[in-house]
């Protein structure tokens, strides 16, 4: 068993790749008893029980350590799940298959639009990394205060002048870089956590579902 956190240019992967059992004595010794179907389909069923755990508590740490909505965050994180076993031994080929569950994700810098960004005189404010903070002199609106109006070439995002004239703009980001906040903190140890613990017993668990009486 090996839980993994990759880094592939602004692709990241948190990771959970079978390779190995040693220290498992009661699942090895089991799974040794299985034949190749039997085993690839109790190690596909933990990995991804296990997996499916792990991502919902990614997602919601990523979620509170980003600083974006659930939903959005739901929808960046992709999922690639174990898979051959399928549930027929008579069309299993063994070797055919994976048994690594990956969540992954890919982007840049994310707009401060997506922030709960607002406006004020000093600037606009937004909360970045679960932080609200004031961005001095950025705007995203058009005219003159009190009666500023959304400004539709600006598509809500958020700039400031480049210097004294009214133009160029610059755009804002936030700092927040997905793929890269799931290999850091709350979040890779939710993942992690998650894997030591809850994987191990899973197996054992999927054994007996799958032989009633296993280990009696």
């Amino acid at each position: 068993m090996a839980a993994t956190l990759k880094n592939v240019r602004w692709a990241m992967a948190l990771e959970i790749r079978w390779q190995d059992i040693s220290g498992l004595i009661r699942a090895d010794n089991a799974l040794k008893r299985l034949d190749s179907h039997a085993k690839h389909l109790v190690l596909q069923r933990a990995v991804n029980h296990t997996g499916d755990k792990a991502r919902t508590k990614v997602i919601r740490a990523l979620a509170k350590q980003t600083g974006l909505p659930y939903g959005l965050i739901k929808r960046a994180v992709r999922t690639g799940r174990a898979w051959g076993a399928g549930a027929d031994a008579e069309t299993f080929t063994e070797g055919r298959g994976s048994l690594t569950y990956t969540l992954s994700s890919k982007g840049g810098d994310i707009s401060l639009k997506y922030f709960k960004a607002r406006e004020t005189r000093a600037g606009v404010t937004a909360a970045p990394f679960g932080v609200r903070k004031l961005f001095a002199g950025t705007f995203m609106k058009g005219g003159r205060f009190p009666k500023r109006v959304t400004a539709k070439p600006l598509n809500g995002h958020v700039y400031n002048r480049a210097g004294k004239s009214r133009t160029p703009l610059e755009f804002n980001d936030s700092g927040v870089i997905i793929p890269a906040e799931m290999l850091k903190g709350e979040t890779a140890r939710a993942f992690m956590d998650v894997v030591e613990t809850d994987l191990p017993p899973r197996v054992i668990h999927e054994i007996e579902r799958l032989v009633p009486g296993f280990f009696d």
